[in-house]
């Protein structure tokens, strides 16, 4: 597995303090809303938050570009390239330029959990107080013992945000992009959310890392005898 590179970690060690949480209760607020195609959402309010239903995926899109739009500076993404294909319809080869700070695509699953296991444990042996909040966006696959292993230790650190059979609180979400939360999650999250389609969401993601769109390599002609 191919480690984040050096200069990222150390950058992620000097980095800002985590970002204090919102002030509240965006279920109770009476405020008027100034704007309604992108709610406000605080990515790192729930630790570990399972997702379910079919506006699950967006939903995942909407918390991650929130964390890269609004923390872009403080915040270290990471998704599994699966879940990044998946989610934000990236290419096998796409953005996997080294200069790109706020977002981490390793290969798989296996490999975003063990660099986040070596990340935090640099961190910890370190003495580091502060660094870039970590933030994975994946399908929990069969680790969800060893994500719920790694937050517990690491609980204002990191947080996850989690498709699959994800074993703890869920929130299910509709096409409408509305929530249904058991009570520990009542209140953390917007009644509601936007639906953001793959297409938009990958070039939200562009936007915000300051790239071009990617242009697939040219298919090399074969060769006739």
């Amino acid at each position: 597995m191919g480690g984040y590179p050096f200069r990222h970690r150390i950058y992620a060690l000097a980095g800002a303090a985590l970002l204090p949480p919102p002030g509240g209760d965006p279920l109770n607020d009476e405020r008027p809303m100034h704007f309604s195609y992108r709610p406000a959402i605080d990515p790192f309010a729930i630790p570990m938050l399972g997702l379910s239903g079919s506006g699950a995926a967006a939903t995942v899109r909407v918390i991650t570009l929130a964390a890269l739009e609004e923390c872009a500076d403080t915040v270290l993404v990471v998704i599994p390239r699966p879940d990044a294909t998946a989610l934000f319809g990236l290419s096998e080869d796409e953005l996997l330029e080294d200069r790109i700070e706020p977002l981490f695509i390793p290969g798989n699953l296996d490999a975003a959990l063990a660099y986040l296991e070596t990340e935090l444990a640099i961190r910890k042996d370190t003495g580091a107080t502060s660094g870039r909040r970590l933030l994975l966006a994946a399908d929990c696959e069969q680790e969800a013992d060893r994500i719920i292993a790694l937050v517990a230790h690491h609980p204002t650190q990191i947080s996850a945000v989690l498709l699959g059979d994800w074993p703890g609180d869920k929130a299910t979400v509709d096409d409408d992009g509305l929530l249904t939360a058991p009570s520990a999650l009542t209140g953390k999250l917007p009644n509601r959310l936007p639906a953001v389609s793959r297409t938009e969401a990958r070039d939200r993601l562009l936007n915000v890392l300051d790239l071009p769109p990617h242009r697939p390599r040219p298919r090399k002609k074969s060769r006739t005898a």
